[in-house]
């Protein structure tokens, strides 16, 4: 599935099922929510924090979650996420082509 394709496929979930879109400020809301569930389970994981009784490593769900919020509020608003990463990538590759490699935090650790 395409970035395209995917906010056709929420686009068409939205109005099979969802009645109509949440607001944009709902959905921002929304999306923030997702994010830090999102950290949640990576403070589990990946942090010094332990799973609770119930909770589990759910990574893939929440980051999906993510997606599918930032693709209402792009459909919402109007933008093509593929020509918007596109151009990010593009922008990024520009500004940053030596950054990194010049980093001498980034160098592998002897």
């Amino acid at each position: 599935m395409t970035i395209d394709e995917a906010q056709q496929a929420v686009d068409q979930w939205i109005k099979t099922y969802g009645v109509r879109y949440f607001s944009e400020l709902t959905n921002m809301t929304v999306l923030t929510e997702e994010v830090g569930e999102l950290a949640r389970v990576m403070a589990r994981k990946y942090g010094d924090q332990s799973f609770k009784p119930g909770e589990k490593d759910n990574m893939d769900e929440e980051m999906a979650d993510i997606f599918w919020v930032l693709c209402c509020l792009a459909n919402q608003t109007g933008v093509n996420l593929t020509e918007a990463f596109q151009r990010s990538l593009e922008k990024k590759t520009k500004r940053d082509a030596e950054r990194h490699k010049n980093n001498p935090k980034l160098q592998a650790k002897q």
